[in-house]
């Protein structure tokens, strides 16, 4: 099975494709990689090079797959960063092209705006508002607070920012990485089918430096799970325990770059599947 993965690339350390790829290939997925930008390093370091590519690109790219008859083999797209407005139209054009071979795809998409506040271009945001369209989002608290105009404090609200995601047709929601009133201790993912919302806890972990592509790792890790089991809770689970496994390594490393390759990524457990909580 193959995974379109259309996002950011870092010569250096682990955010976009280079934090989403090594997890799906280590849980048997062949991945297709096509990238947004190509930076030296992410820009949370004093300085970066490289070039942000335009929507023209990113379609030539899936227009050679196209032509070559590559793209049957896609059951899922998984999309990042985009740096403006171009090149989310040619990803959604690409979700529409791909949709149209086989109604079957999946889609997820990882709404990428800020942790605290929004480091993305007006226009970026604008779509994202007004353009949403996927059959999974992953936003984390400051991005689901800032789509759907809810401030998240407590499971109540939680709940409604979800709701309002489910209103815009979005089959799956998952909401990372929540501080809230009912888990003082936790930080809390959610993820709701629009019938059933389940939650994981984990641990918050004291870096001095966060690292950078947590959102891109567990985006990958929760796609490449549900393929797997078509669980929404037994790929939350799944993917806060391995990041948690992940967060742990690096946390220990002393780097603030995400330890992507010293974990392995194996099959759901029981052990994992403990850590949910039905709503």
């Amino acid at each position: 099975m193959a995974i379109l993965s259309i996002q950011s690339h870092v010569t250096y350390g682990y955010v976009g494709n280079k934090a989403a790829v090594f997890p799906l290939q280590s849980m048997g997925y062949d991945v297709c990689p096509v990238n947004t930008v190509q930076f030296s390093n992410h820009t949370g370091y004093p300085s970066w090079t490289g070039d942000v590519f335009s929507g023209e690109h990113i379609r030539q790219i899936i227009q050679g797959l196209e032509n070559n008859n590559f793209l049957p083999e896609v059951q899922a797209v998984l999309s990042g960063y985009m740096g403006s407005a171009e090149i989310c139209a040619a990803v959604y054009d690409t979700v529409k092209k791909m949709k149209a071979l086989n109604p079957k795809v999946i889609y997820l998409c990882d709404p990428v705006i800020g942790n605290t506040s929004c480091f993305v271009k007006p226009e970026v945001l604008d779509f994202f508002q007004n353009s949403l369209s996927a059959d999974i989002i992953t936003p984390n608290q400051f991005e689901a607070e800032t789509l759907t105009g809810v401030k998240i404090e407590d499971t109540n609200s939680l709940s409604k920012a979800i709701s309002v995601f489910h209103l815009k047709n979005i089959k799956t929601v998952v909401v990372t990485g929540n501080k809230l009133k009912d888990y003082p201790e936790y930080l809390i993912s959610a993820v709701s089918d629009g019938t059933n919302c389940y939650l994981v806890k984990n641990k918050e972990f004291n870096f001095k430096n966060p690292p950078n592509g947590t959102g891109d790792l567990l985006s990958s890790l929760f796609l490449g799970q549900f393929l797997k089991s078509g669980s929404v809770s037994d790929a939350l689970a799944f993917a806060i325990h391995y990041l948690h496994l992940v967060l742990q390594n690096t946390l220990e490393k002393g780097t603030r770059e995400l330890q992507v390759l010293s974990t392995h990524y194996p099959q759901v457990s029981r052990q994992i599947l403990d850590q949910v909580i039905k709503l």
